[in-house]
């Protein structure tokens, strides 16, 4: 008899441990390794040619690009990580820089951005030793299923380490974007997302969500100069557009001597893939020195228009931050939060025109 129990005992104890076991399976969270094939990295053209390096340049041509252009192309201005879950809350360890410009967030600088279907969820930024662990709760039903978009930091890189999700969540593909390639965007530092607030906020990110669209961020702080290495990188990209907004690093003369040669490479490669060339906008130091860039870029383009590329266009810079609107300054020179949205107000209409996008049904989102 005595027998008899014992060995039920121990029947009842190896059961209890199985299920003890198979809940802390069920309960155990989901830890994905940075790199793993489901998260989707966007924003890098060149990311399996580098070797998953996250490098905004290709390293083939490394040398011949300037020392500074291909530091600069280390940043992961642009770079995005994109999966979808149904997991309600997310963890992300990663490691960063500790650096910090005067004009420029910790953030923006060396944080992420994260956002749920395109809406702002939170942020992270790295400790004293530039070391990232954040965990954010409350995404949504486990039932249901939500894009997550991780931005990089614009005026550093970050380093993931692994995303942590809810114990039992799964991850799919990401929401598809509107188009089959990326806009791609080749500028000055302002291009570069110098100096929004958060890396979400570059005037790239915001038109990004409005239309839907991947994007490439080329943008070199004091380093789009129209280099026509630059642009034989640029000219590789498949595009659905391209915006040349490298007005601000050139003096006036370089600006005009570059502009026609950095157009040919590209239109050699695209021979109708719009090209949308900006103008310098307000600055209450430089006007005269604006003035004659943007009857530099305006004269360029409605030559080229009138000899029948008639997929070239000029965006009045004025039309995203003017006189009026200089409060979208953070310097004098770069712009704010504000500037960037106002930036993608300004660009938006052109966008949609020469991508073939309806209007907006209603007023902006972001």
């Amino acid at each position: 008899m005595t027998q008899f129990h014992w060995s039920r005992g121990i029947a009842m104890s190896m059961a209890l441990s199985c299920v003890a076991a198979g809940q802390q399976a069920t309960n155990a969270r989901v830890v994905i390794p940075f790199p793993d094939p489901r998260l989707v990295i966007s924003g890098l053209p060149w990311l399996e040619e580098n070797g998953g390096r996250l490098s905004r340049l290709p390293a083939r041509l490394k040398d011949s690009f300037r020392t500074p252009v291909w530091s600069l192309a280390q940043s992961t201005s642009g770079v995005r990580i994109r999966f979808s879950t149904n997991s309600s809350s997310i963890k992300i360890v990663a490691q960063s820089g500790t650096g910090r410009a005067h004009h420029m967030t910790s953030i923006m600088q060396n944080g992420l951005d994260i956002y749920v279907d395109g809406f702002y969820k939170a942020s992270a930024w790295p400790d004293g030793k530039g070391r990232i662990d954040r965990s954010v709760g409350g995404l949504g039903a486990k039932s249901e299923f939500r894009t997550i978009t991780v931005h990089l930091p614009l005026y550093g890189s970050a380093s993931i380490q692994e995303i942590t999700l809810a114990p039992g969540a799964e991850v799919k593909p990401p929401s598809p974007f509107a188009f089959p390639a990326p806009i791609v965007y080749y500028g000055s530092s302002i291009t570069q997302g110098g100096c929004a607030s958060n890396p979400g906020l570059s005037y790239q990110a915001i038109l990004g969500r409005r239309l839907n669209a991947d994007f490439v961020n080329l943008g070199f702080s004091g380093n789009g100069l129209g280099e026509p290495e630059v642009a034989k990188a640029v000219a590789e990209i498949d595009a659905v557009a391209f915006v040349l907004d490298y007005w601000a690093n050139p003096a006036a003369a370089v600006f005009e001597r570059t502009l026609p040669g950095f157009v040919d490479i590209i239109r050699t490669a695209h021979p109708t893939v719009p090209i949308i060339v900006t103008t310098p906008f307000y600055n209450p130091f430089r006007e005269r020195i604006q003035a004659q860039k943007r009857e530099i870029a305006e004269v360029f383009v409605s030559k080229r228009r009138a000899a029948g590329d008639t997929n070239i266009h000029c965006v009045e810079g004025r039309e995203m931050i003017s006189k009026d609107t200089a409060w979208g300054l953070v310097d004098g020179r770069h712009a704010n939060s504000l500037g960037f949205y106002l930036c993608a107000n300004g660009l938006e209409p052109h966008l949609r025109r020469v991508l073939g996008v309806p209007a907006a049904a209603t007023g902006k989102e972001e």
